[in-house]
C-alpha cells in the first residue's frame, strides 16, 4: 500500500534478466564452480561438431550435462553407466535450463579421490606441465643444493648421509616443510617458493619417506605441482616407494625412487670424480709425451732430409777459391797486356808529337790574321805580315820586312 492507500505496481522483469541473474548466482558460488557429482548416464549423444550431451540422474532427480569437444576428446559413455563427473553448474540461457559444464568424467568404481587425481593429471598434462621437452638436465657439479622435506623425517638424514658420502663439497640449503597432513601441500609449495629466491642454487630435492598411498596426498596437490613447474632450477623428486608415482614426480625434471636415490641422481660421486681426474691426468701426460716424441721424430727426419739435400759447402768453397784465383790471374794477364799495348801506343804517339820536333830545334811559323794558318812556304808571306814563331819552350812575334 502507498502513503494514501495507493497500491504499488509490481516490478516486472524480462525472462532473460532472471535467467542471467540465476546464471551469475550459480557461477559465483564456490560450491557450484568446482563440483563433483555421481549418477547414471542417459540420453547420451554426440553432435556433428563433436560436443557430447547427456543426462546425469539418480532415483530422485536429473541434470543436463554438456561436455565440449576439447575436453577428454576420446571419452565414450553408454546409457545406464554410473559415473563420477566434475565441472561447474551454469545455466543454458536460451532454454533457461540448469546444466553441468563438465570437464572430466570417469566410471563410478574408480572412487572420488582417484577421479580427482585423474582430472588434475589430465588438466596439467594438457597445459604442458609434464612435457618432456621442458625438463632440464641436472648440473654436473652442483655446489648449492636445496632440500624440501620434513625436519624430523628419515628422508632428511638419508639425504645428508648420501651427500656427505658422495659429494661433501656441496652446501645443503634446507627448507623444512610438513610432508603429510592437511597443511603439508601448502608448506611444500611455500618451501619451493623460498628456495626459488635463494641465490646461486643449482638444484632442488623434494623428498619424503615411504608410506601408504594416501599419505602422499600433498605431492598430488596442484599447488605443489605448479611450484615445481615455476622453479628456476631443476627439481628432483624422491617421494614414497619406487612404485609410487605422484603428480609432483610427473612435473619434476627428474624422478627418483627414494630420497637417497634423489640425492644420488643430483650429485656426482667424489671418488669417481677423483678417479676420472687421475685417469685424465695420466691420459694428458701420455698424450703430451707422445706428442713431444712424435715432434722429436719429425725434427730428426727433417734434419736428416736437410743434411742429405744440402749442397757440399766445402767443395763449393774450394771451387769458388779456385775461380777467384783464376779470375785474379786472368785479370793480371789482361792488365799486363793492356799496359804493354798502351806503352806501344804511347811510343807511337810520342813519335808523332810535334813538341818533340820542336825540341830538336825546329819551329812552327803561323800568320797572325784569320785562323792563324801555318806558314809552309815563303810565297805565302808578304812584307808587313806579323808572324808567330813557336819553339819548344814558348813563342814570340816577328814582322816580315
Amino acid at each position: 500500500m502507498g502513503a494514501a492507500g495507493e497500491r504499488l505496481e509490481p516490478q516486472v522483469l524480462p525472462v532473460s534478466a532472471v535467467v542471467y541473474l540465476l546464471r551469475e548466482f550459480l557461477e559465483a558460488n564456490e560450491l557450484f564452480s568446482d563440483i563433483w557429482l555421481t549418477g547414471e548416464v542417459s540420453n547420451f549423444k554426440r553432435s556433428t561438431l563433436g560436443h557430447r550431451y547427456f543426462t546425469l540422474q539418480d532415483e530422485k532427480a536429473s541434470l543436463r550435462v554438456v561436455m565440449f569437444r576439447d575436453r577428454m576428446p576420446g571419452m565414450q559413455l553408454k546409457d545406464g553407466e554410473r559415473v563420477i563427473a566434475h565441472g561447474r553448474i551454469t545455466v543454458y540461457v536460451q532454454r533457461g535450463e540448469v546444466q553441468l559444464d563438465c570437464d572430466f568424467v570417469r566410471p563410478e568404481g574408480v572412487g572420488v579421490m582417484a577421479a580427482k587425481l585423474e582430472e588434475l593429471r589430465l588438466r596439467l598434462e594438457a597445459e604442458g606441465l609434464f612435457d618432456p621437452s621442458r625438463k632440464r638436465p641436472l648440473p654436473r657439479f652442483p655446489m648449492r643444493i636445496g632440500l624440501v622435506t620434513s625436519p624430523g623425517g628419515a628422508a632428511l638424514h638419508d639425504v645428508q648421509f648420501v651427500l656427505r658420502k658422495r659429494w661433501p663439497l656441496a652446501e645443503l640449503v634446507f627448507a623444512p616443510a610438513m610432508v603429510q597432513g592437511e597443511r603439508a601441500a601448502a608448506q611444500v609449495a611455500a618451501a619451493l617458493r623460498r628456495l626459488a629466491q635463494e641465490p646461486g642454487l643449482d638444484v632442488i630435492l623434494v623428498t619424503r619417506g615411504g608410506g601408504a598411498s594416501e599419505d602422499l596426498h600433498a605431492f598430488n596437490d596442484e599447488r605443489v605441482a605448479r611450484a615445481i613447474y615455476a622453479s628456476p632450477v631443476p627439481v628432483v623428486t624422491g617421494v614414497g616407494h619406487e612404485t609410487d608415482v605422484t603428480i609432483a614426480d610427473l612435473v619434476a625434471d627428474v624422478r627418483a625412487a627414494t630420497p637417497s636415490a634423489a640425492a644420488e641422481r643430483a650429485t656426482p660421486d667424489l671418488a669417481a670424480v677423483r678417479r676420472n681426474l687421475e685417469m685424465l691426468d695420466r691420459a694428458m701426460l701420455s698424450a703430451v709425451r707422445g706428442t713431444i716424441g712424435g715432434l722429436a721424430w719429425d725434427l730428426d727426419v727433417a734434419v736428416g732430409r736437410l743434411e742429405r739435400g744440402a749442397p757440399p759447402v766445402r767443395e763449393l768453397s774450394e771451387a769458388v777459391a779456385r775461380l777467384a784465383r783464376g779470375m785474379g790471374e786472368a785479370a793480371g794477364r789482361a792488365c799486363a797486356a793492356e799496359r804493354a799495348r798502351f806503352a806501344a801506343l804511347e811510343a807511337r804517339l810520342g813519335a808523332l808529337d810535334p813538341m818533340a820536333t820542336l825540341r830538336r830545334g825546329f819551329a812552327i811559323v803561323q800568320k797572325e790574321e784569320g785562323h792563324r794558318p801555318v806558314v809552309s812556304s815563303v810565297r805565302s808571306v808578304r812584307p808587313g805580315d806579323r808572324l808567330s814563331i813557336a819553339v819548344s819552350d814558348g813563342a814570340f812575334w816577328t814582322e816580315v820586312r
